[in-house]
């Protein structure tokens, strides 16, 4: 095998007088070859998925927080307790009750807009 420092003529003094300089253009030829060969995945494409996925993933956590919280003591203080009259211990109850259908509204609603985007981005990725 030829080393790489070595002209054509052979000449082994040659390839000494070039130096440090011509290993370095050597080298570069090198490594340019080297990287062309490799194709570079390109994930920027990707990004704006991943962006929307986070955002719903997000929304969705702080509405899960949120809304059955807040429908729990709105609805005990004002609904159950106000409007209706209701003990506390009754109103503890039917609160609960409204807290884990929503729990369940936001999960069920979670499950459609992801089903929906995956469909989304898998239709556009099929059509590239």
């Amino acid at each position: 095998m030829r080393s790489p420092l070595r002209r054509a003529s052979g000449n082994p003094e040659a390839s000494v007088e070039r130096g440090a300089g011509g290993l370095a253009a050597v080298m570069e030829r090198y490594n340019e070859a080297a990287l062309s060969a490799v194709p570079v995945p390109d994930f920027r494409q990707n990004e704006g998925s991943l962006t929307s996925t986070l955002r719903t993933l997000l929304f969705f956590t702080a509405l899960m927080i949120t809304l059955p919280v807040g429908l729990y003591f709105s609805s005990k203080a004002y609904i159950f307790e106000g409007t209706l009259g209701m003990s506390d211990r009754d109103s503890y109850f039917y609160a609960a009750i409204v807290a884990v259908v929503t729990v369940h509204v936001v999960l069920a609603l979670f499950v459609y807009v992801a089903w929906n985007e995956g469909s989304r981005q898998w239709r556009e990725g099929k059509q590239d």
